[in-house]
């Protein structure tokens, strides 16, 4: 084999690993639907409260 048949599929193996690899993440990031969720009647932020703030009650 010479080197530039080498150079050749090292380049194409290369292209592909990129397209396969940026095609996966844009499906990635349109199947999953991105939410934030609501700050009131969160019960999550009550665990995040300070503990001298939940004293004050």
């Amino acid at each position: 084999m010479s080197v530039t048949l080498v150079l050749i599929i090292a380049v194409a193996i290369c292209i592909l690993v990129i397209f396969v690899s940026a095609l996966t993440t844009s499906k990635a990031y349109t199947a999953v639907k991105h939410t934030v969720d609501p700050i009131e009647d969160n019960p999550h932020l009550e665990k995040m409260k300070p503990e001298d703030e939940n004293q004050d009650k």
